[in-house]
């Protein structure tokens, strides 16, 4: 399955932890020895790189190799600051809509009116509602 200059590397999590180590991505855990971060911790890291980079959820399944979406729901943690961008992208949404001009009294329409001249589509009428 792996192979290191083209033999096969019989224990992966050994050669893992001799990649990082090499590397500088390993600071070792003091508890157990072992590394601080796993290679599956690549496979999270790209789904959520993926989607924060805008790639549709379904394109992501495909580049990660998920073929459910329950199960890649599980690698597409939200944090905290995914909530918090999630409310500023809302609020930036919402800011232009606010400043919109509202509509005077006079043309806001008092009701509608269904028409069989008009092949049934509505049509409103011409006299103003007080609000």
């Amino acid at each position: 399955m792996f192979s290191q200059l083209g033999k096969r590397i019989k224990n992966f999590r050994k050669a893992w932890v001799v990649a990082c180590q090499k590397v500088g991505l390993w600071e070792g855990d003091p508890d157990t020895g072992g590394p601080t971060k796993m290679f599956h911790d690549l496979r999270r890291t790209g789904v959520r790189n993926l989607i924060r980079a805008g790639v549709p959820g379904k394109v992501a399944m495909e580049i990660s190799g998920h073929k459910t979406r329950s199960v890649f729901d599980r690698y597409n943690i939200v944090s905290e600051p995914d909530l918090k961008l999630a409310v500023a992208r809302l609020g930036g949404y919402l800011a232009p809509q606010d400043a919109l001009p509202v509509a005077p009294e006079s043309t806001i329409p008092s009701r509608v009116q269904h028409s069989s001249q008009k092949g049934g589509y509505p049509v409103i009428a011409e006299s103003p509602v007080s609000l």
